[in-house]
């Protein structure tokens, strides 16, 4: 793609809807966007812009002009390519817009243009365990499943597993807390062979089926400080740093990660009131709401209130502690953002990106 074409597919216009700029982030698959108003530069938009504003309350439905920042970095025409590329490398900035004096576009600069493919943020250290929950038989990948664990079923030259350990280790998280039951002896065995020292792996076996949170019960006496907890078949493309910093902000108990899913109802719908009397018409509307992602953040005392040995799943342990006053927090990512891989259609999308 040239660049003309570039800055035109992440362009958008201040008018629009935040629910469309969301829309248009997971068409691209970016994660920013250039806003105008007509042919005029406004400023940039971001994924983080959109998850405050959802964060804060606001409608998808309000335009994007309202939730635009204004302290935004850009280059003017003066500034020589040297020091553009400074200001961009310092401060990791993923595109330099350069703009006139009439707020007329006339380039931007892309880092994947000069510095290569984006990279994840260096020098972040979060230094959290993270539960992974491995044990399921992974009933909807079959037949595959009855030969190969779901864990270690095969991404390109990885493993899902593999796959979701690294993205924790991008952030500085190596201490690993397997649940295992079904095929746990070849789960073990493939990451003892395998030998990656980003890894400092333990696990705890389950002897029967305990639900989504019940085998971590056994962790009550492991686990002293704020740790992640994800299902062994979701990747989340998002800054994990920065649902930990929400988290720790929010001073929430546990936080969970939300999706926004969309969903178009193929007929027109009616809304009636007192006697059948039509108050509204909607042609196919749209109906956008949060998913649990099966990622989340959690405080250790929260272990407390799994009963042992039991059937127990991590929603019942939401509920436990929203009921006796604790705080749960949602944040959200995009659509496109969060893929379920546990199942035929979505795993072989994945593996065909």
């Amino acid at each position: 793609m040239n660049k003309k074409d570039k800055i035109e597919s992440i362009s958008i216009q201040s008018s629009d809807s935040i629910l469309l700029a969301l829309k248009h982030m997971d068409k691209i698959a970016k994660r920013l966007l250039l806003v105008f108003n007509k042919e005029y530069f406004i400023s940039i938009l971001s994924i983080g812009d959109i998850q405050r504003a959802i964060l804060k309350g606001d409608n998808l439905d309000i335009s994007i002009s309202q939730i635009l920042r204004h302290n935004i970095q850009l280059a003017n025409p003066q500034e020589s390519f040297e020091e553009i590329k400074g200001r961009m490398l310092k401060g990791r900035i993923e595109c330099m817009p350069i703009v006139d004096d009439n707020n007329k576009l006339l380039d931007v600069y892309f880092w994947e243009d000069i510095f290569g493919e984006i990279q994840r943020k260096k020098g972040t250290c979060l230094n959290l365990p993270v539960v992974i929950m491995a044990g399921g038989k992974g009933t909807r990948l079959k037949p595959l499943t009855n030969v190969i664990p779901k864990p270690l079923i095969p991404i390109g030259e990885k493993t899902i597993l593999e796959e979701i350990m690294d993205r924790f280790v991008d952030v500085g998280c190596h201490e690993f807390y397997l649940s295992v039951n079904y095929k746990a002896a070849t789960i073990k065995h493939y990451l003892s062979e395998l030998n990656n020292e980003a890894y400092d792996v333990s696990y705890f076996q389950e002897d029967k089926p305990l639900g989504t949170a019940g085998s971590m019960y056994l962790l009550k006496d492991k686990l002293n400080s704020t740790f992640f907890v994800s299902n062994c078949d979701i990747i989340i493309d998002q800054d994990l740093e920065d649902i930990y910093e929400y988290h720790k902000s929010n001073k929430n108990d546990i936080t969970i990660v939300s999706a926004l899913k969309h969903h178009t109802i193929p007929y027109g719908t009616i809304e009636t009131g007192k006697n059948g009397v039509l108050k509204k018409l909607s042609e196919k509307p749209q109906i956008t709401y949060q998913i649990n992602t099966g990622v989340y953040i959690l405080e250790p005392h929260v272990l407390n209130h799994i009963p042992e040995d039991d059937f127990y799943h991590i929603t019942h342990l939401i509920e436990h502690i929203k009921k006796n006053n604790g705080k749960v927090g949602v944040f959200p990512i995009s659509e496109g953002a969060w893929q379920d891989i546990g199942e035929w259609d979505e795993y072989l999308k994945y593996i065909g990106k």
